[in-house]
């Protein structure tokens, strides 16, 4: 897994890309993302898009000075979290964490 940040001079956004490897998205044929730039909905979430080796990956523009807490849903059934996220906040669900970005 990993994020992917761009500062862009054209705009006052960062392009975060989210890659989630092979490995971790097992034999799963979906796999979206959920977070606070969505207000956590999965009929809002993005879609990635599973690449040639396996791995799927997705870029969302977001607002600069912000943290961004998130995490991956896979085949609408198993919630999974970056393994390179900046950090990790509880979720409040559970034993629970949720990923974040920090830009």
């Amino acid at each position: 897994m990993a994020l992917t940040k761009q500062y862009l001079k054209s705009k006052p956004v960062v392009k975060v890309t989210f890659t989630l490897p092979a490995e971790a998205v097992e034999k799963s044929e979906k796999v979206t993302l959920v977070g606070e730039f969505n207000g956590w909905n999965p009929k809002e979430a993005v879609a990635l898009k599973k690449q040639k080796d396996g791995s799927f990956k997705a870029s969302l523009d977001l607002v600069p000075g912000k943290e961004y807490q998130f995490r991956y849903l896979l085949d609408n059934e198993i919630w999974a979290n970056d393994w390179e996220a900046d950090k990790y906040v509880p979720a409040g669900v559970n034993a629970e964490e949720n990923s974040v970005v920090v830009l």
